[in-house]
């Protein structure tokens, strides 16, 4: 009798863009071996593409058979074969060689600024859109005219947001000292007032419900890190572990939002879980890694906290910065000092702080609706009206 021996699982491989790269995709049945194989040789899981992937390059599909060599039938994709093109940011986008060098010296005079890394690159975003939109109009000519009008016929169409604007006209102050033979004048280029819209807020009870349905410890140790020190997300996924201190139940966070540290109160409550992420993931540098020694990426974050809402049956437009607006709001309800959270949340302001004040439901269970004292009022001159209520006849 002739013995059935198992068949080989088969890995196809193939290319794909991913995180404007091109990248080596593993696509193959569930297998743990392959699985621990791919993770151990750098690999990362795409939930978009439902395949793990490393950069591409010839090497890597090499290295791939190597280590899997004589364990899976391999199939290879014809794309593997083929060049593929990288879309560019804006493939709309038209710039001539004097906005291009013009591009660069502003990018270079706001380095020498010493601004940071994400609003350098806001800024040239908004000044790349904005000379693409002048054409061939001399840099010379240009007026607040201009500007009204590539607001009028690009930023309202794209339906940016109050605070984007805010930051254009940012942009446009700065590239008027930078190149002030342009006509802009600078002091009649008016930022649109803030919206006042107030925070979503978490309840207390909406937030352990989320941590409980993270059930991945490493999603689960996030979550409770940004909600239980206030992190914003920048500052979470630049978390080295060095800045940790278990022992004294400190976080120093390092060159924040405005170039200042902190330090902020480790929860008592999440060393157990800090500890137990810790020895089971063992990160090399930062708190939070995708490859060893690499920070995490935003997206995964909030890939993934979308995820646990729909399980903990959050209905509420949450982001990883709700969390941070619930810790503070929740702090102010239990009667924590202003000064304090301001200190906490790295604000540099204290009215940015006074938001919370404004969704914080501490002192406004303390007032009286009107219908609430009329009802009242009813019931104590009237002992006949004691079971007195609004659903029943009055």
């Amino acid at each position: 009798m002739k013995m059935n021996t198992p068949q080989k699982p088969t890995v196809l491989l193939k290319k794909a863009i991913h995180r404007d790269a091109i990248q080596l995709l593993a696509v193959f049945k569930y297998n743990d071996f392959i699985k621990l194989a791919l993770k151990s040789a750098g690999y990362r899981w795409s939930q978009t593409l439902k395949a793990w992937y490393i950069n591409f390059s010839p090497e890597a599909v090499e290295q791939l058979k190597q280590l899997l060599q004589n364990k899976v039938i391999f199939k290879l994709d014809t794309s593997i074969f083929e060049h593929i093109q990288l879309k560019p940011i804006r493939k709309n986008r038209n710039l001539n060689d004097v906005s291009i060098t013009l591009l660069e010296a502003y990018e270079k005079y706001l380095i020498g600024k010493r601004y940071s890394e994400s609003t350098i690159k806001t800024y040239t975003t908004f000044m790349a859109d904005f000379l693409d939109y002048v054409g061939a109009t001399p840099i010379e000519e240009i007026t607040n005219r201009t500007v009204e009008l590539f607001i009028e016929d690009v930023f309202i169409p794209r339906k940016y947001s109050i605070s984007t604007h805010r930051q254009l006209i940012s942009a446009l102050k700065l590239f008027k000292a930078f190149y002030p033979e342009c006509k802009i004048d600078e002091v009649q280029l008016k930022r649109p007032k803030k919206s006042k819209i107030l925070p979503i807020v978490l309840s207390k009870e909406e937030i352990v419900d989320l941590l409980r349905c993270t059930k991945n410890l490493k999603h689960r140790a996030v979550l409770a890190m940004i909600y239980s020190a206030g992190l914003r997300i920048s500052e979470l996924i630049n978390l080295e572990l060095r800045n940790i201190d278990i022992d004294r139940r400190q976080i120093l966070v390092k060159n924040s939002k405005g170039r200042r540290d902190r330090n902020i109160i480790l929860a008592e409550s999440f060393v157990p879980l800090l500890y137990n992420y810790l020895n089971s993931y063992v990160p090399e540098t930062y708190f939070v890694e995708g490859k060893p020694g690499e920070k995490y990426s935003a997206e995964s974050i909030r890939s993934f906290l979308k995820k646990s809402c729909t399980l903990a049956n959050i209905t509420k437009r949450v982001t990883p910065h709700t969390l941070r607006h619930s810790y503070a709001t929740h702090l102010l309800e239990n009667g924590i000092d202003l000064r304090y959270i301001q200190e906490l949340l790295g604000h540099a302001k204290p009215e940015t702080t006074m938001i919370y004040t404004h969704v914080s439901k501490k002192d406004l269970l303390k007032i009286e609706s009107p219908l609430d004292l009329a009802l009242k009022n009813l019931i104590e001159t009237n002992k006949a009206t004691k079971n007195l209520r609004l659903s029943g006849n009055l």
